[in-house]
């Protein structure tokens, strides 16, 4: 074994700071944060001394603190539910994008699926001192005075796909049930007729939108819906999974299956294929989201897109609006993004059958 010690790394200067400056011109830190921002009570010597010591010491100024001394900041303050799949990490890419390019930066929270933890992130988003907060709610939020908080101090809030349930707020959606009602009259003109949804908690407006679009194409093609083939669960691929195991055990067999979201598809997918069921032929498939995994299962699920970067950047724009307007307050506003339907294997049965004339209209 050698003897040798081992280099250690060099240590990390302390950062340089306004103070460090003043004490080494001997003037005060007003004088220097006047002189570093061009201020006309600083003579050109002094600003000259001033900006030839941060250069040397290079001083990075601080422009947060800066901006909270004012009581204020360039900062957007996200929190949605959690970072993974598709939808979430592309609205905030959206979101980054729109904010950046009108000056802003943006601090994430992740609720993690908890009211509490949503509360403290609300919070945390205060105590930076916000330009704004947007927000997809948590799954068991069922009380919304945590945000009383933001609109008391005047910051603009806004609300993206998960919106609370009571009363109009300012709110970047997209039409679920027209993505619900494509995806189940796409089905319906496959030739399915017991068609199953697995849906999520109805307190959440998404999937009231969604349920109600799946009985509209239903309603649309004369069929009556049938309580056994609607099941309720929290989304989630082992969800989807058991929802199914459930569903395959009905006398009259199903058809096909919708689901709200593409984590439970892919559970009812898992189910199909451990059974040896066929999927088309015997049960057909179709989700909601459009997550990447859905173009690499075998075969590829059929999935409603969500417009995940446009609704980030829509979220933003209506930030932006209601900033310019501190003093006036404006009415709420709802933004309303449309859906489009992604047809896979999963669902192309071939059948080619048509449906009322109607549909081609919506």
């Amino acid at each position: 074994m050698s003897s040798a010690k081992k280099k250690s790394s060099p240590p990390i200067p302390p950062a340089v700071s306004m103070a460090d400056l003043a004490r080494e011109l001997g003037v005060s830190m007003t004088t220097v944060s006047r002189a570093l921002s061009d201020h006309h009570s600083i003579g050109a010597a002094t600003k000259e001394r001033v900006r030839q010591l941060a250069q040397k010491l290079n001083y990075q100024p601080n422009h947060l603190a800066a901006a909270l001394r004012k009581g204020q900041s360039r900062l957007l303050g996200v929190v949605v539910p959690y970072i993974e799949g598709k939808f979430f990490p592309s609205v905030i890419q959206g979101i980054e994008q729109a904010a950046s390019k009108a000056g802003f930066s943006v601090i994430v929270c992740q609720s993690h699926e908890e009211v509490l933890l949503e509360r403290r992130n609300v919070e945390t988003l205060l105590s930076a001192q916000v330009a704004g907060v947007l927000v997809s709610l948590a799954r068991n939020t069922l009380d919304y005075q945590h945000f009383d908080k933001v609109r008391s101090r005047g910051i603009p809030l806004v609300f993206f796909d998960r919106t609370p349930a009571a009363g109009p707020v300012n709110a970047v959606v997209l039409n679920d049930h027209a993505g619900a009602f494509q995806a189940t009259s796409h089905l319906l003109a496959q030739g399915c007729r017991r068609i199953a949804h697995l849906t999520g908690p109805p307190h959440l407006t998404i999937y009231q939108h969604r349920r109600q679009g799946y009985l509209d194409a239903l309603a649309a093609y004369g069929i009556a819906p049938d309580e056994a083939l609607l099941l309720t669960s929290d989304m989630s691929t082992e969800a989807g999974a058991q929802a199914t195991r459930q569903l395959l055990t009905l006398a009259t067999p199903i058809d096909a299956v919708f689901a709200a979201g593409d984590s439970a598809i892919l559970g009812a997918l898992q189910v199909l294929k451990a059974q040896r069921i066929r999927v088309p032929q015997a049960v057909a498939l179709a989700g909601f989201s459009n997550e990447l995994f859905t173009t690499i299962t075998e075969p590829q699920l059929t999935s409603v897109d969500q417009r995940c970067e446009a609704m980030g950047a829509a979220a933003v724009r209506l930030f932006l609006e209601l900033a310019a307007a501190p003093h006036a307050p404006l009415a709420p506003r709802q933004v309303v993004l449309e859906p489009e339907l992604f047809v896979r294997e999963s669902s192309q049965r071939g059948q080619g059958a048509e449906g009322p004339a109607k549909l081609a209209s919506i």
